[in-house]
């Protein structure tokens, strides 16, 4: 069903460019599917662009910074220009910052609610109404095990998609009548290289080691090209919810039938976790620059 299904459909994809959101589009244009990727780097896009450009599909890059409203009512607008509809919007794009709470500050909570949760509200709020002139359409949000169980050192993403998670699965009753499907996609730890664009803050060489331990574990990960055929697939089903991998199914149903025991689970993994240091710890470096300067 999926193959025939995306044939001339048109994807938005936020954080195309790299990783997850590169892989989803080479699985929709595989199948037929034109794609818009929106993202930041321009050079990025055109290394994109390039790989996508052996499907024989069209492909339109769009430089956008989803912290901006501005400028994604113009990459909309460009994307609804050129192609006429958006069929589907996927909502990928994210940011991770690992650290003490003590070294996390408001500044980087307003940036993870900003791009995780009012980029995704903004941008369906511009596309929905043309999705419903035309008859339907496809929304998929891709939020995170964080967005269902809160993870230490990790409360900023862990809040901003736990705000995602909530607003796709309350949007996706009332968009139904509408015909248009909202997937609410809950990913484990994936292997996408993220860990090399991941922000790091307190000891940073401590707690880039803990989080690039903790996506190599084989059962607990999963990887991308994997994750994208499962999202491909969801979305053109029009599945409600998407968790990968199995043991995210577990962990998730742990926590909701025990959740005292997982609190306490939490408490005792969090005093393994490196502790707060001097107020050079507020500084974020990426993942990129702790493994040069190792």
């Amino acid at each position: 069903m999926s193959r025939s299904f995306y044939k001339d459909k048109i994807a938005l994809i936020t954080g195309g460019s790299r990783g997850l959101g590169l892989e989803i589009a080479r699985q929709i244009c595989a199948r037929g599917g034109k794609v818009a990727l929106l993202a930041r780097d321009a050079g990025e896009l055109e290394h994109a662009k390039t790989d996508l450009d052996r499907f024989g599909t069209e492909v339109l890059t769009i430089q956008c910074d989803l912290l901006e409203s501005a400028q994604m009512q113009s990459a909309v607008q460009q994307a609804l220009q050129h192609f006429r509809k958006i069929d589907i919007l996927i909502n990928n794009a994210g940011i991770i910052e690992v650290g003490p709470l003590a070294h996390i500050q408001l500044k980087d909570f307003d940036r993870a609610m900003r791009l995780h949760f009012w980029a995704p509200y903004i941008l369906q709020l511009l596309i929905v109404p043309q999705m419903r002139a035309k008859g339907g359409g496809r929304i998929v949000n891709i939020s995170s095990i964080g967005g269902r169980i809160a993870v230490p050192h990790m409360a900023a993403y862990s809040a901003s998609k736990f705000a995602l998670a909530g607003f796709s699965d309350s949007i996706r009753a009332e968009l139904d009548r509408d015909k248009i499907f909202v997937t609410t996609v809950t990913p484990g730890l994936m292997r996408t290289g993220s860990h090399v664009h991941a922000k790091f803050k307190g000891d940073h060489a401590a707690e880039y080691r803990w989080f690039d331990w903790s996506r190599k574990i084989p059962f607990a990960s999963i990887s991308a090209e994997r994750a994208a055929r499962k999202i491909v697939n969801a979305c053109a089903r029009g599945r409600s919810v998407l968790v990968m991998p199995f043991s995210a199914y577990l962990i998730i149903a742990a926590n909701a039938v025990f959740p005292n025991l997982m609190a306490r689970v939490m408490k005792v993994f969090n005093r393994g976790l490196p502790p707060p240091v001097s107020q050079s710890g507020n500084e974020a470096k990426a993942g990129e620059e702790i493994i040069r300067g190792k």
